[in-house]
């Protein structure tokens, strides 16, 4: 209660003067990292994924009632030293049909918005997201891809003009893990399996026909992206690749880098590195390394105990230039405190966030 206290006076009291001096990040001439602009300094995204909170809720669940909460967990980020902060926007909150922006929710975009610029935290905006299947409207399942696309580019049009003029954005990341699925689905079919009762993976089409895969998912890239620029073009965009995405044998996810990011500032993967087999991570990390940036968008000691993790962190330093973590609304202190196995895991991740 008192961490909510306190954070609720720093945003009524926080001296904004220095949210006019953050920079607008760009691409650096050699194509390998950010440079922070006018000033030309070196920028690393070093961050946290603010997907839920510590009882699984998604932002828009609880930031219209439980405003302190959040404000809250943006100074602890701050303090436990991020400069990004990823935040996955749900396409339900965000749109009421497939022509109109839900204005509240762009409102309340404007005020996450200010405090990121206030605690100088700048922002990874996923959008279009799915996650809890019982907020997707129905409305929009039962669209066909063209019309679905169109709401994709309503969705990300409306983003696109909130957001143009906050120098608090990172990036626009236009969908978490889309896959363009080989054959045919059925309607309605557009959410790949659930984990821990959310749904991560997104299908853009139902239908792949005679069209090549990747086709497709650049030719829908460049729908979104086209729909930002209309309103944007100073902010970077990307989207979030699973690490399954490289042309292999064995499952794939239609969007392989090279071949679908003409239109992306710069290449997003997810990454989770699995106990003895760091050099396998580290060749599939190679693989998206395509003359762009790229920037490990999810990651964390799943899969791997911490010592693995931090040695996969070290050996990845030449191929990656941003690494974004998780931050579920607990703090480090209270995570202390806890006697659940989530509980040691999340204090030892977020030690060494901290630490590093």
């Amino acid at each position: 209660m008192l961490r909510l206290f306190s954070a609720s006076l720093f945003c009524l009291y926080a001296i904004t003067v220095f949210a006019g001096d953050m920079e607008r990040i760009e691409v650096s001439l050699d194509r390998k990292g950010f440079v922070s602009q006018p000033s030309g300094t070196k920028f690393v995204p070093w961050g946290f994924n603010y997907d839920h909170d510590e009882e699984g809720r998604l932002l828009e669940d609880y930031w219209e009632i439980e405003w302190p909460k959040v404000v809250a967990d943006f100074g602890e980020m701050h303090e436990l030293g991020a400069n990004v902060v990823r935040v996955h926007l749900q396409v339900g909150k965000f749109l009421t049909d497939r022509d109109t922006p839900n204005k509240k929710a762009l409102s309340k975009l404007e005020q996450l918005l200010k405090l990121a610029e206030e605690q100088r935290l700048y922002l990874d905006l996923t959008g279009l997201g799915c996650y809890h299947k019982h907020d997707v409207p129905a409305w929009y399942d039962a669209l066909s891809e063209v019309d679905r696309w169109a709401a994709q580019a309503t969705f990300w049009e409306a983003i696109a003009q909130q957001c143009e003029s906050s120098p608090a954005v990172f990036c626009y990341d236009l969908m978490n893990e889309p896959v363009v699925p080989g054959g045919k689905r059925n309607a309605g079919d557009w959410l790949g399996p659930p984990f821990a009762g959310k749904h991560f993976v997104q299908v853009i089409t139902l239908n792949q026909a005679d069209r090549p895969r990747h086709e497709i998912a650049k030719l829908w890239i460049k729908t979104l992206v086209s729909a930002i620029q209309k309103k944007d073009r100073r902010h970077l965009v990307t989207v979030g690749l699973v690490d399954w995405s490289l042309d292999r044998p064995g499952l794939t996810s239609g969007f392989p880098p090279n071949k679908v990011s003409d239109d992306l500032d710069f290449v997003c993967v997810h990454l989770y590195p699995e106990s003895k087999k760091l050099d396998q991570a580290i060749e599939t990390l190679k693989g998206f390394q395509i003359g762009k940036p790229v920037v490990i968008e999810e990651t964390f000691p799943l899969k791997s105990s911490p010592e693995e993790f931090a040695e996969f962190i070290e050996r990845s330093r030449p191929h990656a230039t941003g690494w974004i973590g998780f931050y579920w609304g607990k703090t480090v202190a209270e995570y202390r405190e806890g006697k659940t196995i989530t509980d040691a895991v999340m204090l030892k991740w977020l030690e060494f966030f901290q630490k590093k």
